[in-house]
């Protein structure tokens, strides 16, 4: 059932990338494969954005490849040489087949899901910790307590100040419809809410992303179905245990629909900012804004322009002055993906439309932002094994 469902979201995603087709808009930017993923041990398939210490050096996760292709946590310095941190088993109890950004906390321990792999039967995936000496320990197999625990984490984690790590699961827990969870230093899982799995659920089902949190210990995330139109919907999970929906998508009003593997990012007034892969006046899929007071507002609809980028599956940066970054699946000139800028009134710029073969095509993470510059990961191409690529966008 998760494999099958994952196949959906994935259709979708890249549904939405045909649906648009542009002419080549001039591009003052310079885009440069900073890595190449060229053989299977270095990995393949980088759906995960990437996280940068402060030097620097960016992390992220591969799908597949390494030598047990189950993927690979992987190191790329600023002179662009990857290092493969660890080679995923998911045929020795060790996890598989990460979708995820990682997390660092302050010691630089990364943190991580996978969506396969563990010590349960079946493996359904886990949460592990990687040690800045390459030690890799699952420290949760999700199935492990019962049919109520939930399964297969494709998002994020996030870290508290007392080392409690949060994050959601597409799929199981009491309802079947996924979970939020809490992981305590010891490897200890509470979950903190069950989503319900039917369609039209009004709370939401399949959160696919990760989760944000606000001084006060509020949760704040994503589903990709359910709510009351099922096409997806915000939510807010109160430290005391009480559930809201912000926000219900309906792409009939030309709101956004079904985000993807969103993680919310939120600006110095705690409005709350996303992507929904569908939807919009264009049908493109939309950046959306949620702002304190629980209005949302579409910032921009994908597909109102021409040369435009289609289905932003993955998440936003925001700079010191307010631009956001982010990517899109498909559309632009090259009709493999883009990377755009969209100012603080709401003016939006194709910075970067992937030709597929050498730079990349289908991002999936949005960008991080290090030193100016844009680094992120597409899904495919590069050279001629066309595992993907990580990539640094110069202003």
């Amino acid at each position: 059932m998760g494999k099958t469902a994952a196949a959906q979201y994935l259709t979708k995603c890249l549904v939405a990338t045909m649906l648009l087709a542009g002419l080549r808009l001039a591009q003052a930017q310079t885009e440069s494969v900073f890595f190449d993923f060229t053989t299977q041990d270095q990995g393949a398939q980088p759906y995960a954005g990437l996280i940068a210490d402060k030097k620097g050096n960016l992390y992220g996760q591969t799908n597949q490849g390494g030598i047990y292709n189950g993927g690979t946590v992987f190191k790329v310095s600023q002179a662009g040489t990857e290092k493969v941190l660890h080679s995923f088993d998911p045929n020795g109890g060790d996890g598989g087949g990460p979708y995820g950004s990682l997390v660092m906390d302050s010691k630089g321990n990364l943190y991580g899901t996978t969506v396969g792999g563990g010590t349960r039967i079946p493996p359904v995936g886990t949460v592990f910790k990687l040690s800045p000496g390459g030690t890799e320990t699952v420290l949760y197999s999700f199935g492990a307590s019962s049919a109520t625990d939930g399964y297969e984490p494709r998002g994020a984690l996030i870290l508290d100040a007392e080392g409690n790590l949060y994050g959601t699961t597409e799929l199981g827990g009491a309802n079947g419809g996924g979970t939020v969870f809490k992981l305590s230093p010891s490897g200890t899982e509470t979950i903190l809410y069950n989503f319900c799995a039917e369609p039209s659920c009004a709370d939401g089902n399949s959160p696919l992303g990760s989760l944000i949190m606000d001084k006060r210990g509020n949760l704040y995330g994503t589903t990709y179905n359910g709510g009351a139109h099922d096409q997806g919907t915000v939510f807010k999970l109160g430290a005391s245990g009480s559930y809201k929906v912000l926000h219900s998508f309906d792409s009939q009003s030309g709101d956004g629909a079904y985000p993807y593997y969103v993680d919310l990012i939120q600006d110095k007034s705690g409005n709350l900012y996303g992507t929904t892969s569908g939807g919009g006046t264009a049908g493109g899929g939309t950046v959306f804004k949620i702002t304190t007071g629980g209005t949302e507002v579409v910032v921009y609809s994908f597909g109102s322009q021409s040369g435009d980028g289609s289905g932003p599956c993955g998440s936003l940066a925001m700079d010191a002055s307010g631009n956001l970054y982010g990517t899109t699946n498909g559309g632009g000139a090259g009709k493999r993906g883009t990377v755009f800028e969209i100012t603080p009134t709401h003016k939006e710029s194709v910075l970067y439309s992937f030709q597929g073969d050498n730079d990349g095509e289908y991002p999936y993470a949005g960008p991080t932002i290090y030193g100016g510059n844009l680094y992120g990961t597409t899904e495919a191409g590069g050279g001629d094994f066309g595992g993907g690529i990580v990539f640094k966008l110069i202003p």
